[in-house]
């Protein structure tokens, strides 16, 4: 059995993170020891550290959970699945063109003057003035 912190060191997950998990039912609850101590098996070990791969993979608790309550399918059950991971992957390709552009109009914005300019700042104007901008960010 593995206590919470040991589950915390080997995961990298918070022990507020692991209580917060184990509520909102992504694991199973803990055995708890005569003193109450939460003992964790080494399947949630396992669990903990899948949910932590997702997490870092940026999917929802929500596609977690749904993820999770596949286990054990087979066939066209899985559908959801793949579902779910092409979904995370077209919201990724959408943050990453956010961040494309984002990362343009900082470089004109950056390069709005060299700095050794007297009077008003062209990079503080910049910063201010939205119209010159290739669109929303």
């Amino acid at each position: 059995m593995i206590s919470i912190g040991e589950m915390s060191r080997r995961t990298g997950v918070k022990v507020p993170t692991i209580r917060f998990y184990e509520d909102k039912g992504l694991l199973e609850a803990a055995a708890r020891t005569p003193g109450n101590q939460r003992r964790y098996t080494q399947a949630a070990l396992a669990r903990l550290g899948f949910i932590r791969h997702a997490r870092d993979l940026g999917l929802p608790l929500e596609d977690i959970a749904a993820l999770i309550s596949l286990e054990g399918a087979s066939g066209s059950e899985l559908d959801r699945a793949h579902d779910i991971a092409r979904r995370q992957r077209q919201h990724l390709r959408a943050r990453i063109a956010k961040l494309q552009r984002l990362e343009r109009e900082l470089a004109r914005i950056s390069g709005a003057c060299d700095g050794h300019e007297d009077g008003a700042c062209a990079v503080l104007h910049a910063f201010g003035d939205h119209r010159p901008c290739g669109g929303a960010h």
